[in-house]
C-alpha cells in the first residue's frame, strides 16, 4: 500500500511540475539531475553506501542462516548456501558482484 501511495504522489507531483513549468524547465531540471548524478563525490558516496549495505546484508544472512540452518531440511540449507555465495562447506566464495571500476 505504501508503494502505491508513493507512486501516486510522485505521479501527481510530476504532473503538476510538468504542467506548470513547461518543457524548458523540465529539460533544465533533467540536466541538473544528470550533472548531480555524474558528480564523482556523489558516485563515490553512492557506491560506498551500496557496498556497506551489501556487507551488512551478507553478515545478517550468514547469522540467520547459521542459526536457522540447523532446523531446516538439508535441501533448503544447501539452496540457501548456494544463493548466499557460500559453498556446502560454509566458506564464503568471493565474487566480483557490486565492484565497480569507476
Amino acid at each position: 500500500m505504501r508503494y502505491k501511495l508513493t507512486f501516486v504522489v510522485g505521479l501527481a507531483l510530476g504532473f503538476v511540475v510538468g504542467t506548470r513549468a513547461g518543457r524548458e524547465r523540465y529539460e533544465q531540471m533533467k540536466k541538473s539531475a544528470q550533472a548531480f548524478a555524474q558528480n564523482p563525490a556523489v558516485r563515490n558516496a553512492a557506491e560506498s553506501a551500496a557496498q556497506t549495505g551489501r556487507q551488512v546484508a551478507g553478515k545478517a544472512a550468514h547469522v540467520v542462516g547459521d542459526k536457522v540452518g540447523d532446523r531446516l531440511p538439508s535441501s533448503v540449507t544447501d539452496r540457501f548456501h548456494a544463493l548466499s555465495g557460500r559453498g556446502a562447506n560454509g566458506k564464503v566464495e568471493d565474487d566480483d558482484w557490486g565492484t565497480s571500476n569507476t
